[in-house]
């Protein structure tokens, strides 16, 4: 596609032709990017745990879960500015369009400022809170506070490639990223083997790789042309786009950092067994990332191809829409999700040569891998319900559903004798996914009843 002044165009019109040809187009860059984005901290486990010993992989890896925790809230209103400048581009509202990209990436740099001030103040403190191992705890505080440094850099990223994502764009992000994961890996090497940084040196290096990402989409933004071009100068908060922005950004806020801290209480009773088991944890849960962010992007394709469709009146569209991005998801976690635990001994020994921890890896292998395209149709439906404007439904579900059942097993039965064990408390991942996408689908249902009469009047 060509733009006006005839440079290729990498925006995609998501209201006509074959959905599921687009949403592959769409899918596989940004589940590209999305692995690459994981590989900044794959880097991190790998080379400590390789070079660095095990304390050192459990500090990095321990503090997965905390970060997903404060950042997520803040992620939520990338997903609010996705849909309205989705919504507005299937409309072709520019003036509506340009004022929330303004917002939304001035809203990145509070978000990312908000950010740093709480992982470096708090940071011990909250890992004392989670029951961090002593013998790590030294290190993941260090970890973190550097970590949350580079958070501006992060949320101006994540923020713009919202923004290109709701246009149809995935390519530029992923490149970006590409650069970006490439001086990551290198700047790992040179500090931890080369200078002995440990933990501070993995730290560094995604801190300043995270920064490249950020420059990178900031400029391609700036140079961009039309309606989502960013102008420096006109930075700042538009009331009205940002309270629609919070309207349906802040229930996905809440509902990111409610599966968070439910994710948190869960890493706590992971550590209550000690630094093999939170070790292999960690290194089983980053390469489960791997398969959660293939899934996810079906969960952005179903935001983006429902709000643009929406936007542009084509409401036919919107079931077939929600029925591709189901079957996507499904082979995508049974594919990657099995074929993670079929080659699980040999993934896990690239983290750790310790057999104890590769057992441990393992023992959660066997229930979340092998289940986990359950998660990938949950979240393609409230992916759904948010592209279709309803984003406090699928938080409510979601409370209630996912993370009052794993809190209720974890503080009731979890603390009896009999399922006091790694693999009871991993399986209330299983059963959680279960019971919410089925009240998600009933919600899906009601919803699109509702609006359907709505749309036909």
């Amino acid at each position: 596609m060509l733009n006006k002044s005839g440079a290729k165009s990498y925006q995609m019109d998501m209201c006509t032709g074959s959905i599921l040809k687009k949403m592959l187009i769409f899918s596989l860059p940004l589940m590209a990017s999305s692995m690459l984005q994981l590989l900044f901290n794959a880097a991190d486990i790998i080379v400590v745990g390789r070079f660095a010993g095990d304390n050192a992989l459990a500090a990095v890896g321990s503090n997965t879960a905390l970060i997903n925790l404060l950042t997520n809230f803040f992620m939520g209103l990338s997903i609010g500015a996705n849909v309205l400048v989705a919504r507005y581009f299937g409309a072709k509202n520019d003036k509506d369009l340009s004022e929330t990209v303004h917002t939304a990436m001035m809203l990145s740099i509070y978000s990312g400022i908000i950010l740093t001030v709480i992982g470096v103040l708090c940071a011990k403190q909250i890992l004392i809170w989670m029951q961090t191992p002593e013998a790590v705890l030294g290190l993941a505080t260090v970890y973190l506070r550097i970590y949350f440094l580079g958070m501006t850099a992060t949320m101006i990223y994540n923020f713009g490639s919202a923004i290109l994502r709701a246009v149809g764009d995935t390519k530029r992000p992923l490149y970006y990223l590409f650069a970006a994961g490439i001086v990551n890996v290198v700047l790992n090497l040179i500090f931890v083997i080369g200078f002995k940084l440990s933990v501070m040196g993995v730290a560094i290096a995604t801190v300043i790789s995270q920064c490249i990402s950020a420059f990178l989409i900031l400029k391609c933004m700036v140079h961009e042309s039309g309606s989502i071009r960013l102008d420096l100068r006109n930075l700042g908060i538009n009331k009205e786009k940002f309270i629609k922005i919070v309207q349906i950004g802040l229930p996905a806020s809440l509902q990111g950092v409610i599966f968070s801290l439910s994710n948190v209480v869960i890493q706590s009773s992971v550590n209550s067994f000690g630094e093999i088991t939170v070790a292999g944890n960690s290194a089983a849960a980053n390469i489960e990332g791997f398969v959660y962010v293939a899934m996810n992007s079906l969960y952005q394709a179903a935001i983006s191809f429902t709000g643009q469709n929406v936007g542009a009146g084509k409401y036919e569209r919107v079931n077939r829409i929600l029925y591709t991005a189901e079957a996507c998801v499904i082979v995508v976690g049974l594919v990657l999700g099995n074929g993670a635990l079929f080659f699980g001994k040999q993934l896990l020994s690239i983290y750790t040569e310790n057999p104890d921890v590769i057992d441990a890896g393992m023992k959660r292998m066997n229930v979340i891998a092998r289940t986990y395209a359950l998660c990938g149709m949950m979240d393609v439906m409230v992916g759904s319900l948010r592209g279709l404007g309803y984003s406090v439904m699928p938080m409510i579900v979601s409370l209630i559903g996912a993370c009052g059942l794993r809190l209720l097993w974890i503080f009731t039965f979890f603390r009896m004798e009999q399922f006091h064990t790694v693999t009871s408390l991993y399986l209330t991942y299983t059963w959680s996914w279960i019971i919410t996408f089925s009240a998600h689908v009933i919600c899906w249902i009601i919803v699109r009843r509702k609006l359907g009469r709505q749309w036909n009047s």
